[in-house]
């Protein structure tokens, strides 16, 4: 299957259009929704994307096709706004592997750590965080923090083991979660679409579980690193116009390669694993798009207090962004960290 069944509706999408327009809202969507609710948004992108959109938005309701964490940041960033879930079913496995008082736990083992949240976790989570951070600027995130300090890494174990090896931290302590759809990406699966399509670029999501033995493997020299990126969503958005090939396997949730085809329409894309799928993104259809919009229903709302605490945290993910300018604990941010790719994003 390498994508899903693209189900279009004109007429529908015609009138939750102009229901947005009516109630002054704006629609988001993630990479990883169906192809048809991202053709219906404003904007599409991954959760710093949206997050930056949901905080700059004039509109006075925010409709987030995307997953319960995402829409709870948007109500951070934008508290004067009705922000809208269209399926309170859309949760995220990963961020459901650490909760408040589990992070309470771990700070009491590590006194004085710095603790850095992926975007994946609840506000509650969120709130007992010095930082979070995107795929795309955890390297930046890190680097961002003196060298002396210990770091709490939370909640993907992929992730944390890319930022450990890719900044050389030593004292960077990790969570041991993971996100179900990526952790289901193996190198098997690597292995079988390189030898089917052995020209093609392999583009790497970083919570993948076949992103540290890859990694390892490049190291000993198993695998030739050629053509091999480890990006987060946005940089595989951008990364095929800047390559001269022509086609691509793509290691993440499917739901990215509908965007994907529409911006790069010369190349193809297939997907690592044509069954990496969440179940969480895909609630979200066209028909609840306008029954939100309709009854301005589900409204997410974030404890005041909460929500200044979690606020600290995402504004300064907001702010180092992929430029690596940003806020650190202490005095300036060091000097920018760079892979190969400058790679701001999920």
């Amino acid at each position: 299957m390498s994508a899903l069944p693209y189900a279009p509706d004109s007429a529908l999408s015609a009138e939750i259009r102009a229901l947005a327009q009516s109630r002054d809202a704006v629609i988001l969507a993630h990479n990883y929704e169906r192809p048809e609710v991202q053709d219906v948004a404003d904007y599409v992108g991954d959760s710093l994307g949206l997050s930056r959109e949901a905080a700059q938005t004039d509109a006075d309701v925010i409709v987030f096709c995307g997953v319960h964490f995402m829409a709870e940041t948007a109500k951070i960033l934008s508290p004067g706004k009705t922000v809208l879930l269209p399926d309170l079913a859309a949760g995220c496995s990963l961020a459901s592997t650490i909760d408040a008082e589990q992070l309470r736990g771990w700070k009491a083992e590590h006194p004085g750590a710095v603790v850095v949240s992926y975007v994946n976790t609840t506000a509650e989570v969120k709130a007992e965080s010095d930082y979070c951070c995107t795929s795309g600027n955890a390297v930046e995130v890190i680097n961002a923090i003196p060298d002396d300090r210990e770091i709490l890494f939370l909640p993907d174990m992929f992730l944390g083991a890319h930022v450990r090896r890719m900044t050389g931290r030593e004292h960077i302590h990790v969570w041991m979660g993971e996100c179900h759809v990526h952790a289901g990406i193996d190198p098997e699966h690597i292995n079988v679409q390189r030898a089917a399509h052995p020209d093609a670029e392999f583009l790497i999501h970083p919570e993948c579980g076949c992103a540290t033995p890859v990694v390892e493997a490049m190291s000993a020299g198993a695998i030739d690193p050629a053509g091999v990126h480890i990006l987060s969503t946005e940089g595989m958005i951008k990364r095929p116009g800047e390559s001269p090939r022509d086609e691509f396997i793509v290691a993440t949730e499917i739901g990215i390669l509908h965007r994907l085809r529409k911006a790069h329409p010369g190349k193809t894309f297939y997907a690592a694993n044509d069954r990496a799928q969440c179940a969480y993104m895909k609630v979200t259809t066209l028909p609840k798009v306008r029954r939100a919009l309709k009854t301005l229903t589900h409204e997410i709302t974030v404890p005041s207090a909460v929500a200044a605490r979690a606020r600290r945290a995402i504004e300064r993910m907001v702010a180092i962004g992929g430029s690596g300018a940003g806020p650190g604990l202490s005095g300036p941010a060091p000097a920018p960290f760079r892979t190969s790719n400058e790679d701001p994003g999920e």
